[in-house]
């Protein structure tokens, strides 16, 4: 079922390839007529960053079926800052802030990935777009709309809860191991859940299928509060890591 499993290599859509793309997810090759494409640009943000907006022609975003088989043109994107994964993509923009850029010359990369995890491929060749992005030494130190520095101890603003939660779920990312064991936490729909993490690196924390991202600063307790007001499995991971947190369950 969607969500359940990172397995790749599921759905009978195009040819499954023993080459894989760099990020080592097996190519799915399809023929060139009618293949998705996607082209890529960056603007700089007035505050902070860039905004990168994809453009995608027979191609649609499918969240709500990530992990599950392979349909043709469907599933998500990759960016990647010199061939480091930056984030998952499930709509056409991203903000990239500042301080995920280091000073210099880097070249930013869309990857187009099935919902299986496969990469879509033509001629095999991955299915991307590139784009040079130099960032200045101002640039590369801001970090957030006040330009506040990247040390700054204030928490992100999202890791503070509002409203009380109905229930707690509290884990720790260390030495790339999740601490309980990644397991399945069942929610009645409307139940308000705190994801309260603390990793050893800085990462980003997402919900599948809820399209929701917390920051996960190195070394410091980070928490989302999410209201479960859809039914499913839902993954939660990481996005530096790949790792697999906790499944949410909600009836």
């Amino acid at each position: 079922k969607p969500g359940t499993s990172h397995e790749q290599a599921t759905g009978s859509a195009g040819a499954l390839l023993d080459a894989q793309d760099p990020t080592g997810h097996r190519l799915r090759e399809i023929p060139a007529e009618g293949a998705p494409e996607v082209r890529l640009a960056a603007r700089s943000d007035s505050e902070d960053g860039w905004n990168v907006q994809l453009t995608v022609e027979n191609f649609r975003f499918t969240p709500d079926s990530t992990g599950g088989a392979a349909l043709p043109g469907a599933g998500h994107a990759h960016l990647e800052l010199d061939g480091r994964t930056l984030a998952r993509l499930y709509g056409p923009w991203f903000h990239l802030p500042a301080a995920q850029v280091p000073e210099g010359a880097h070249t930013l990369t869309v990857r187009l990935y099935a919902d299986d995890h496969t990469a879509w491929a033509v001629a095999g060749k991955p299915i991307e777009s590139a784009l040079p992005l130099t960032a200045s030494a101002a640039t590369s130190g801001q970090a957030g709309h006040g330009h506040t520095p990247q040390s700054a101890p204030a928490s992100p603003p999202q890791s503070t809860p509002q409203v009380p939660a109905d229930r707690t779920v509290t884990l720790t990312v260390r030495d790339g191991k999740v601490t309980p064991a990644p397991g399945r936490t069942e929610l009645r729909r409307g139940e308000r859940v705190a994801l309260r993490v603390t990793s050893d690196r800085a990462d980003t924390l997402h919900v599948h299928g809820y399209d929701r991202e917390l920051a996960l600063p190195a070394g410091q307790e980070a928490t989302l509060v999410l209201t479960a007001d859809r039914t499913g499995l839902f993954e939660v991971e990481t996005h530096g890591s790949h790792l697999v947190l906790i499944q949410l369950l909600v009836r």
